[in-house]
């Protein structure tokens, strides 16, 4: 009797960019509840996503993104480690697939410090998964995780991500003699690190260009694609500056759409490319569809 498959090929996509070779790798993805976005009622949210064919409560893609180029190794994010659910922390295994070893990663930047994004930099014992690699990050975003005690104190009153300063801090730690912190400029061959704050004071995006090709990672501009690209007002519970996120989101919403860029983010439904478009008086992502070539 055949043995049917119980899980997906490897989370895997490739993309090339001129001389550069990026790679979306998976991370799997998270269930989680609509009462985290704000600015927009439970029950409005999950008929956009009922609407949109998608399950409500929401499940949210996890995608980190494997940057090839000038015979280096990038890897943006690092995914939920073993800290979250059992549906994430896919990424080593992905990596694996990919034939793409920890140790070759010579570089680890991090839009930002949430735990979906960096909880697979370290494993229990606070050992590094990468070995050899620089940790980068926006000097604002390792400033409020790792260095401002009064941030900490301002969060944990407010009751949101109490013990999210503790964990960014212990993923952070094994890689404090080979960090980089930017402000902005080539953080990398072909990549350029661009402030996008808001969501966290240093979010950063990835703009990865080769010749006349470009794709701008942009990290978390949209946690629920069907909701907050019509709806760029909704915001989320982890927001730390809401107004700034929201204000961020319309900039490049308006960018991108004005300048025809193709995008990439974390919270796309895998492989995470799209297209944005303005339509009518908002917008509307055209996701990519699967390449079947390189």
């Amino acid at each position: 009797m055949t043995t049917l498959p119980d899980c997906q090929v490897p989370g895997l996509h490739h993309y090339k960019l001129g001389d550069i070779l990026v790679t979306a790798v998976s991370d799997g993805f998270l269930r989680g509840s609509m009462t985290v976005l704000q600015n927009i009622t439970e029950a409005d949210s999950s008929a956009m996503l009922r609407a949109a064919f998608r399950p409500a409560p929401r499940h949210t893609s996890l995608n980190c993104f494997l940057i090839r180029s000038g015979g280096r190794t990038a890897l943006i994010d690092t995914g939920a480690g073993a800290h979250m659910q059992a549906s994430a922390g896919k990424l080593q295994q992905n990596l694996a697939a990919a034939e793409v070893a920890p140790e070759a990663i010579d570089t680890v930047l991090l839009t930002h410090m949430h735990p979906d994004h960096s909880n697979g930099l370290a494993d229990a014992k606070g050992s590094a998964f990468f070995p050899a690699a620089e940790l980068a990050m926006h000097e604002a975003e390792y400033a409020y995780w790792c260095e401002d005690t009064g941030a900490e104190a301002a969060v944990t009153a407010s009751n949101r991500g109490v013990p999210y300063f503790a964990m960014a801090r212990s993923q952070a730690a094994p890689y404090r003699d080979r960090l980089k912190l930017f402000r902005g400029g080539e953080v990398f061959p072909g990549v350029t690190a661009l402030h996008f704050p808001g969501h966290t004071p240093g979010h950063s995006g990835f703009l990865v260009t080769s010749g006349s090709e470009s794709l701008l990672i942009w990290g978390d501009i949209v946690h629920v694609p069907e909701v907050q690209v019509p709806r760029p007002e909704v915001t989320m519970q982890y927001d730390v500056d809401p107004a700034q996120a929201e204000a961020t989101r319309r900039r490049v919403f308006d960018m991108v759409a004005t300048d025809g860029q193709h995008i990439a983010g974390m919270h796309l439904h895998f492989p995470g490319t799209a297209h944005l478009a303005r339509e009518g008086g908002g917008y509307r992502l055209h996701p990519d569809a699967w390449r079947f070539e390189i």
